[in-house]
């Protein structure tokens, strides 16, 4: 067959029409992440959205947002809360006697602690 289209050659495209581009698929929106966190958070003035459980022991990774806030006994001097690529990201910052205390917890675990 190759032999037949080598000696017969192929015929020449004579066509004259342009055909419009092919439309390139658009990608649906992606779907607001489901928050993977569980209990009461702070809010943006420093104050629960609900009482914290009794839970937490002790000030440690993994501890809730206001877990920190009844461990400590007084509200925290700065909070800032945002979204990040983990999920709900909130640094809450404590003004101690001779040094600040910067807490980091992701979607309301405590992940580590600056002193």
């Amino acid at each position: 067959m190759l032999a037949a289209l080598a000696a017969g050659g192929l015929p020449a495209c004579t066509s004259t029409e342009t055909r419009a581009p092919e439309p390139l698929p658009v990608a649906a929106p992606r779907p607001a992440p489901v928050p993977t966190f569980q209990g009461p958070v702070l809010t943006g003035d420093g104050t629960c959205t609900a009482p914290a459980p009794a839970g937490a022991p002790a000030i440690e990774i993994g501890i809730g947002e206001c877990d920190l806030v009844r461990l400590k006994g007084k509200p925290p001097t700065d909070v800032l809360v945002g979204e990040g690529r983990a999920g709900r990201e909130v640094q809450v910052l404590y003004n101690e006697p001779g040094a600040k205390e910067l807490y980091f917890f992701v979607n309301n675990h405590l992940d580590r602690i600056v002193k």
